[in-house]
């Protein structure tokens, strides 16, 4: 009698250290796969709204409402529920540049909005236009010569978040869109 339990619970065991062992997609692999930042390269310390930057009239999400972030601009962002904390108006870039402080270059980040670039006015770029940023999001960021890569005219959103990978609280995480976040059950 106790043989025939001993095997179904050998099995079952096999089957969930396996299962585990198979699984090697992780937050880590995803957030390599865009822009190679975490949330120890980006500065949520000082996130101020640039100047000029209009609030949405009519956002998706509205400021205070929860959503769930589809994006891996970092590290435990993919899967996170986000409290909005901001919605505004603009057009939205993906930019690359070197940092200012040496070291390897930004391919493609998200995102960049208007009023972050230097003398940007009110049209917007093409992509190929270089431009110089006034971002301070990342660092060695602000002062940057950057190539624009994209261009949407979109709603953009700040947002706070827990990430799914623990740690301390994200606060106005600048910038998700719209594409980006869906609703929160």
């Amino acid at each position: 009698m106790r043989k025939k339990r001993f095997v179904p619970s050998l099995f079952a065991v096999l089957l969930i250290v396996l299962g585990a062992c198979g699984n090697t997609n992780t937050d880590k692999d995803h957030a390599t796969n865009g822009n190679n930042e975490d949330t120890h390269e980006m500065d949520h310390s000082n996130m101020e709204v640039p100047e000029g930057l209009k609030e949405a009239k009519n956002p998706t999400y509205k400021v205070g409402t929860k959503a769930i972030m589809n994006a891996n601009h970092m590290k435990g962002m993919n899967g996170a529920e986000a409290t909005i904390t901001g919605a505004y108006d603009t057009v939205v870039y993906a930019v690359s540049y070197t940092p200012t402080t040496g070291g390897k270059r930004v391919e493609n980040h998200k995102w960049v909005v208007q009023e972050d670039i230097k003398d940007a006015g009110d049209k917007p770029f093409k992509p190929g236009a270089k431009v110089t940023l006034e971002a301070d999001h990342m660092k060695g960021m602000k002062g940057a010569t950057a190539t624009i890569d994209s261009a949407e005219k979109t709603t953009v959103y700040m947002v706070d978040y827990k990430p799914t990978t623990g740690g301390k609280e994200v606060k106005n995480h600048m910038w998700l869109t719209e594409s980006e976040l869906s609703p929160a059950d």
